[in-house]
């Protein structure tokens, strides 16, 4: 750089000794550069250096002799003054190479020392992404009018609760019910999430994202529009931290379901609290990649101030998910593969507790020892029990038997998928996936001894108790793509789902198919078509009846546009 810098300046020093007076020049004896021995000398440097040829220097004097006298001819020589400048002539492409080089020196100084850049973004916008969906639907909602009029709303009950139970003088109304016979049609729903992730380096990131919803329960972010207008509740749906490095992924905070599974066991609308690691693509052949995940997730923590009128707190009885999973995808082509997976799912202390003898007519704090293990969700389906083991009042008539709802069953779960993607009739995708449940810890006669007889629900209409063990489910999706990521793709599928009413909790399943919970069976079928490659309109109807007990027919039909970015 520095011999090619002083080379220029020669060059200049040459190129200034041979113009003419741009400004101002003093008045000479001879217009021949000869007369001139600072440019003699100056083309005599340049030749020795190397920069030019000695014909090179014979044509550099040559031409300035001749523009030297051209230029005498054509205009007189300026007047000259005191302070004039002399502004030499430099050449274009001297000009053009002084110019790439100092642009290259300057651009390389603003990198080094970060100089902000025309056009650019600050640092932190290129880490983050910003993601989200809204769902505007139309649903309805028939009932038959041969369904059961009087199902308890488990939910509410609980939560309104403890209800008054005794039927005689005391009780003075019903406890909280289902609409089960009136229809609600073309209900207005609206589902918008918006979340960020952000990359944290070194194999990190963070992400957060927020939901609408008409509650907090974990099974939907849908909310029914209207109410006078008024503004919707918005909700921290996630917030989590990960860290990748290679295969392996650990998540923690409130994140995605990580595991494999379908919408008979969880929602796809439901979020994980807790802690989960796993790995992905471990390849074991030119095929075969197996993937694997464990967690553990916190249902509920013992709150420390319950109960909240007695000195005396209650011991820690926290309920927790615990789950692993193992499977592999098989790549036979670019269009066919088979994915597998088989998960175990501990549901860990959320079984309903009888309690001990509860004399609450001579308790002023008016609650019992195992009151805690009323579930915090549920939606229909599951066996319960009375939790509270009133004891009677010896001096009155008739005492009060206020009562929380417990359930009767431990879940334990195995959980099969199969998921099968080909391609059919040259360019159309087929995919056929299937889901087997089994509760491993159910037991009839456990669950009557653990309720010590009081089990309310799941009886046919001869009293005979029903439930079981066992879900499963079918589905068949077929179109130009199973994504709808460009437009003009469709997609048509159906599917039948068959879940017995302790297979599996009812509280985190798809709260649309039999509107939640355990103890339906049916089909639903649909179909989908993208406008472009964010926007697509899908089309809904799923029919479903109770497996067991008394009759609860309900269809849905929905109709929907969805939009993602």
């Amino acid at each position: 750089m520095n011999m090619k810098r002083n080379q220029w300046l020669l060059m200049l020093a040459v190129a200034a000794t041979l113009s003419g007076p741009a400004v101002a020049q003093a008045p000479a004896e001879s217009t021949a550069p000869e007369g001139n021995s600072t440019t003699v000398h100056l083309i005599r440097l340049l030749v020795e250096q190397g920069v030019i040829t000695d014909a090179q220097a014979n044509a550099l004097l040559q031409q300035a002799r001749q523009e030297a006298q051209t230029a005498s001819q054509r205009r007189p020589e300026p007047e000259v003054r005191e302070g004039d400048v002399r502004v030499p002539y430099i050449p274009e492409v001297v000009r053009d190479e002084i110019r790439e080089e100092v642009k290259q020196e300057v651009m390389a100084q603003a990198k080094a020392e970060n100089w902000a850049a025309p056009n650019t973004f600050p640092d932190w916008v290129s880490r983050v992404k910003l993601f989200g969906d809204v769902r505007v639907r139309n649903e309805s909602r028939f009932f038959s009018g041969d369904n059961i009029d009087q199902l308890v709303d488990g939910q509410k009950y609980n939560e309104d609760g403890p209800f008054e139970t005794n039927l005689g003088p005391i009780a003075s109304d019903f406890p909280p019910l289902m609409n089960t016979r009136e229809d609600r049609t073309n209900l207005l729903r609206l589902r918008a999430r918006f979340g960020l992730e952000a990359d944290l380096g070194g194999n990190w990131s963070t992400g957060v994202r927020l939901a609408t919803g008409s509650s907090n329960g974990p099974v939907s972010t849908t909310q029914t529009l209207g109410g006078g207008l008024s503004k919707k509740d918005i909700w921290l749906d996630q917030g989590w931290v990960k860290w990748a490095p290679g295969i392996w992924r650990f998540t923690a905070g409130r994140a995605e379901n990580p595991f494999v599974s379908t919408d008979i066991l969880f929602s796809g609308d439901l979020s994980f609290d807790g802690v989960s690691a796993g790995f992905k693509d471990l390849r074991v052949g030119d095929r075969v990649a197996m993937f694997g995940t464990i967690g553990a997730f916190p249902l509920e923590y013992s709150s420390d101030s319950w109960p909240s009128s007695s000195p005396d707190k209650s011991d820690s009885e926290d309920k927790w998910l615990f789950g692993a999973q193992v499977g592999a995808n098989w790549v036979f082509n670019q269009e066919e593969r088979l994915t597998a997976a088989i998960g175990y799912y501990h549901f860990d202390n959320i079984q309903g507790q009888r309690s001990s003898e509860c004399e609450l007519y001579s308790d002023p704090y008016q609650f019992c020892d195992t009151d805690w293990s009323r579930p915090t969700f549920m939606q229909k389906g599951n066996t319960l029990f009375w939790l509270r083991d009133i004891q009677p009042n010896p001096d009155a008539d008739v005492t009060s038997m206020p009562q929380y709802l417990g359930l009767a069953s431990e879940f334990q779960l195995f959980d099969l998928n199969l998921i099968w993607d080909t391609r059919v009739f040259s360019d159309y995708k087929l995919r056929l996936a299937g889901n087997i449940i089994y509760n491993d810890a159910y037991s009839e006669q456990a669950m009557w001894r653990n309720a010590a007889g009081m089990i309310v629900n799941n009886f046919d209409e001869d009293g005979e108790f029903e439930s079981g063990r066992t879900a499963w489910m079918v589905h068949a999706a077929f179109g130009s793509s199973l994504k709808l990521d460009r437009r003009g793709d469709w997609l048509t599928f159906l599917g039948y789902k068959h879940i017995e009413p302790d297979a599996l909790p009812d509280a985190y399943n798809d709260s649309s198919f039999h509107l939640g919970g355990t103890n339906a069976k049916g089909y639903y079928l649909g179909a989908a078509y993208a406008l472009n490659e964010r926007l697509y309109f899908q089309g809904r109807w799923m029919s479903s009846e109770e497996v067991y007990g008394p009759p609860l027919s309900i269809d849905i039909l929905q109709l929907e546009l969805n939009a993602r970015f």
